[in-house]
């Protein structure tokens, strides 16, 4: 090869060099944290932190007569029994306090072997319902799908909910670590508020996580499909515009 060839060739590779680690090379390990998490989901990892959303001032959605941040946390406690002996876990918060947005991503963050789920109840028009699964990072794909897949199977109907949807929050986008966001239903539909009132549908959508979990931790991405494309973006901050 000619010296102008090689010259030519470098710069080719120091722009693609640029552009960030892609999907399909990923950035070393996916067990180990990384901050743009452009890379395969995680196989085998050892620690899931278990996030129930709002809690003591911050009561979050609250509609006939239920109160996200109590539901939340009552989830987040069942999963976390029906996780018990099968993999590590650490929860966010375990009583009413308030936790800082930023203060839980730099809890979850810097942490090898670990995925973060964080357990929300929703709020929209009377007639939306159903359960929504929100993820940002590539590597947060494989796990976003199956937690929609399990949960969409608990929910006896949705209805003009967004299912799956890629979107850059907080909780999805600022932790080095693969992480989603669940919404387990909306309490302000009447008919899904009583459900989400009831312990045992609560344990239904807590065996419903427990099991995507599992899945992803033994199989990966495996049958999950194509991964999304690495977006350079920014972290989130609160000055963001709504539902970007």
């Amino acid at each position: 090869m000619t010296l102008r060839l090689l010259a030519a060739a470098a710069l080719v590779l120091g722009v693609v060099s640029c552009a960030g680690p892609s999907p399909t090379t990923g950035s070393g390990n996916s067990l180990r944290h990384d901050e743009w998490g452009h890379r395969p989901g995680p196989k085998g990892f050892d620690t899931v932190i278990i996030d129930a959303g709002h809690g003591g001032k911050d009561s979050g959605a609250a509609h006939h007569g239920l109160q996200e941040k109590d539901l939340a946390l009552d989830t987040a406690k069942r999963l976390q029994r029906q996780l018990g002996g099968k993999v590590r876990t650490i929860l966010m918060r375990g009583d009413d306090r308030f936790i800082e947005l930023d203060d839980r991503v730099a809890r979850a963050s810097g942490k090898d072997g670990t995925i973060l789920v964080s357990i929300h109840y929703n709020s929209s028009g009377s007639g939306v319902r159903g359960p929504e699964t929100y993820y940002w990072r590539v590597d947060s794909h494989g796990l976003a799908t199956r937690i929609q897949r399990s949960i969409a199977s608990v929910s006896p109907s949705e209805a003009g909910n967004r299912g799956l949807e890629r979107r850059r929050l907080r909780l999805t986008r600022n932790p080095d670590i693969p992480c989603v966001l669940v919404e387990i239903g909306y309490l302000s539909n009447a008919s899904e508020a009583r459900l989400c009132g009831d312990p045992a549908y609560r344990d239904k959508m807590a065996a419903a996580l427990a099991r995507a979990i599992l899945d992803q931790k033994a199989n990966g991405d495996a049958g999950t499909g194509p991964l999304p494309r690495p977006i350079n973006a920014p972290p989130s901050r609160p000055t963001d515009a709504p539902g970007s």
